[in-house]
């Protein structure tokens, strides 16, 4: 069995891309060291990402630039409302001169997705990205086809321009491991933008630091990262208080319509040990449950219409949670 000190010297043996990577993603974006550390989060968990800002805060250049430091393939969706399914996964096309069907696999055969704009697709593209996004499959015609690894989804999606869109489902948005508010710069940030930026030649590509192999190294480590038994109920107190908030907090009993599911639990638990990763830790400590808790955990608790009516929002539901229950 791995002892906490062999596992630590094997997390700093093999972390080294990490910093390589949010170096070379540096070159390209100014700040939003929150977004790259969660993009990272994302791909040591295995897990899909639902970016969520007004345009033009980098979500998609965030994207291409993680991409672009991996030796991985990248495809990127616009997504409209007459995009169709067979747009996505592919299709059976018909070849006369053997009278017979062969499979045209689509573009989601790659390994960074980006989805712009995921809430502009009809109901039906939602689907088939959902069937890709769960089971890493594609059914054409009698066929499955494996997708490759690593393979992630990261989709942006605008919060203040709702005509002609469609709301994700809440079953959908349950497949995303974060959900990550993207916000405005700061003064500094936007200066340093302003001087890189307002140029006809911008730079937007990033140098390969890193490679799959590396990123699955990685993975199989951050599942041995220790979870202290009262950290582990930690987690647990954290989802059960996002399904009985009155428990906790008498003015939360309205509020909330339905809290956090068993997969709240589960990848509150597994970001919290990539995180610990990404830090050179070889154990979770409680700051890093609240770390992610917000970014785990916004797009799995439903507001009552009493709370939308009052304008509270996920995250300062949850912030209180996070106030009242118990650290250990």
């Amino acid at each position: 069995m791995t002892t906490t000190e062999e596992l630590q010297e094997r997390i700093a043996a093999t972390s080294g891309w990490i910093h390589a990577v949010k170096e070379e993603m540096g070159r390209v974006l100014v700040g939003q060291e929150q977004l790259v550390d969660r993009l990272i989060v994302g791909l040591l968990c295995n897990g899909h990402i639902l970016l969520e800002g007004v345009p033009g805060l980098a979500k998609t250049l965030a994207v291409k630039a993680l991409s672009g430091s991996l030796s991985t393939s990248f495809a990127r969706f616009q997504f409209t409302p007459d995009l169709l399914p067979a747009d996505l996964v592919g299709t059976m096309v018909y070849n006369p001169q053997e009278a017979s069907f062969s499979p045209k696999l689509g573009p989601i055969f790659n390994n960074l997705i980006l989805a712009d704009e995921i809430n502009r697709a009809p109901a039906k593209v939602q689907s088939a990205l959902l069937e890709a996004m769960q089971e890493r499959q594609v059914t054409l015609g009698d066929k499955t086809h494996r997708l490759p690894e690593p393979f992630l989804v990261l989709a942006t999606q605008n919060p203040i321009d709702q005509e002609g869109t469609y709301q994700l489902p809440e079953a959908q948005l349950d497949r995303f491991l974060l959900k990550v508010s993207v916000g405005y710069p700061t003064k500094e940030e936007e200066l340093t933008v302003l001087d890189r930026m307002a140029t006809s030649a911008p730079i937007y590509e990033t140098k390969t630091v890193a490679t799959p192999e590396q990123v699955a190294e990685a993975r199989s480590l951050v599942n041995d990262i220790y979870i202290d038994p009262a950290v582990r109920e930690y987690v647990v107190d954290l989802i059960r208080a996002t399904r009985q908030p009155a428990k906790i907090d008498g003015g939360l009993k309205h509020l909330i319509r339905a809290g956090a599911s068993p997969r709240g639990s589960i990848n509150l638990a597994l970001t919290a040990r990539a995180l610990a990763f990404i830090s050179g830790r070889a154990f979770v400590t409680p700051q890093d449950i609240k770390d992610m808790a917000h970014d785990v955990l916004r797009h799995r608790i439903l507001l009552s219409y009493e709370a939308e009516a009052e304008e509270i929002t996920t995250d300062q539901i949850l912030t209180r949670i996070l106030s009242k229950v118990p650290v250990p």
